[in-house]
């Protein structure tokens, strides 16, 4: 069975604290900030490790739009996977 055209243009997201999963899925675009100033993460984007700065992370899919306010973090991107470990 086939994928659907948007499941394909779209990014594997797992965002999750040591004890808290925020988000698990697909979607469009990852955004948040490190010391340089935000960020957005889209699909194809480079190979990216980062740590993140206090703030707000924002990931969009299809239907929602998830926020949720962060202490500290890092993130890592590779072949449209994005893992997002918070609040450590």
């Amino acid at each position: 069975m086939s994928e659907s055209k948007s499941s394909t243009e779209d990014l594997s997201v797992i965002a999750r604290a040591p004890f808290h999963i925020y988000y698990e899925g697909r979607a469009h675009v990852v955004s948040a900030a490190n010391n340089v100033g935000p960020f957005d993460i889209l699909r194809d984007h480079a190979d990216f490790f980062s740590i993140l700065s206090p703030g707000e992370v924002l990931i969009e899919n299809e239907s929602d739009s998830i926020r949720f306010t962060i202490a500290n973090g890092i993130i890592s991107v590779r072949d449209n996977e994005v893992l997002l470990f918070v609040n450590m």
